[in-house]
């Protein structure tokens, strides 16, 4: 089963100026559990270097690599598998192309999103924007707590253990309450990439993770 307990997103216009493979080994070695490159600007060769560089960056660390929307640079790559939106290639076709050993996670904003979700061809999903966001360019208002406690709970009553991450304006500051109130993670960019010391900020965030998952009795 995936873990989403810290999930690391690359994107080399929120990268603080640091080189993403030089990122993804940061952010793992402060506790990152998962890692995607988010870059929606990019050449198909520059995401297939970006992708290559970063997944060499993590072989040691075990830490699966992910790359958002795009099923070809993750096959050319070798990525582990990819995230995909509402509006991008469908799920069941990106299981068909990558396999069924890639990871493959889904972007999920409205009841109906949740309802629909092809729960069998998935390894995890994550909701939002829970909180107001400067790094995409996002017209919905956010969410909150209340929204996404109310996807979680579409979720958990179709698929009680199915893993389910949470996503947008999440830092130090509200991560605890995101996983108290149910999330069995965090997605986030900023909040590692811009911190001046993204290792030390990667592990006070898992901290609080793992902390608000023990407080609440899971694993």
């Amino acid at each position: 089963m995936v873990d989403l307990r810290l999930y690391a997103l690359l994107d080399p216009e929120r990268a603080g100026g640091h080189d993403l493979a030089e990122l993804g080994r940061k952010v793992v070695a402060g506790g990152a559990t998962l890692v995607q490159l988010r870059d929606k600007h990019g050449s198909t060769r520059r995401m297939i270097d970006e992708t290559r560089a970063i997944k060499a960056a993590l072989t040691s660390a075990g830490v699966p690599l992910l790359v958002n929307d795009r099923v070809d640079v993750a096959l050319a790559a070798g990525a582990d598998g990819v995230h995909v939106g509402q509006d991008d290639m469908p799920v069941a076709e990106a299981r068909r192309l990558l396999g069924p050993s890639a990871v493959i996670g889904l972007s999920v904003k409205t009841l109906g999103e949740a309802e629909a979700a092809p729960l069998d061809a998935l390894d995890y999903v994550c909701v939002g924007g829970v909180f107001v966001t400067t790094s995409k360019d996002n017209v919905k208002a956010p969410i909150g707590i209340t929204g996404m406690k109310e996807l979680l709970a579409t979720f958990r009553a179709r698929a009680p253990k199915f893993p389910v991450g949470a996503i947008a304006g999440i830092d130090e500051t509200n991560a605890g309450e995101v996983v108290s109130a149910g999330a069995d993670g965090v997605a986030v960019i900023s909040a590692l990439s811009l911190a001046p010391d993204p290792t030390g900020a990667a592990r006070r965030l898992r901290g609080i993770v793992d902390e608000s998952l023990r407080a609440r009795g899971s694993p």
